[in-house]
């Protein structure tokens, strides 16, 4: 395999770092009073939005590793994941500015996953 995009490991390990750090922080959060008030403003069941939030998580984890090993499903998963995370947020937040940082986010992070030298690394794998 050829030489791992420095962009890519970076992204890896990020997606990496902050989704276990995310997973520890989001179990804390479970008995928050002002976060089951915000969680109750939207309208998909709040049992849901914990399934959502972990399965992301996992996503992101998952993703990471994959990226780190070539592979090429982990960064188009990566993607879509958000994507769809991004359009959920849209319709059903009730706090629409906050979905703004996500999705620069996100596309910051589709360019570097899909740059040349990107798409090189990835079709090795």
């Amino acid at each position: 395999m050829g030489e791992r995009p420095k962009s890519i490991k970076i992204i890896a390990w990020i997606l990496i770092v902050v989704g276990v750090i995310s997973v520890f922080t989001s179990l804390s959060s479970l008995n928050n009073p002002m976060v089951k008030e915000l969680m109750s403003k939207n309208p998909l069941p709040i049992p849901l939005q914990y399934a959502m939030m972990y399965i992301g998580l996992a996503v992101s984890v998952i993703c990471g590793i994959g990226m780190l090993k070539g592979q090429g499903w982990a960064r188009l998963l990566y993607v879509t994941w958000g994507a769809i995370g991004i359009l959920i947020g849209l319709i059903t937040s009730p706090m629409k500015a906050a979905i703004i940082p996500g999705l620069i986010f996100l596309v910051i992070i589709a360019f570097f996953l899909y740059r040349p030298a990107s798409n090189q690394y990835f079709a090795q794998g």
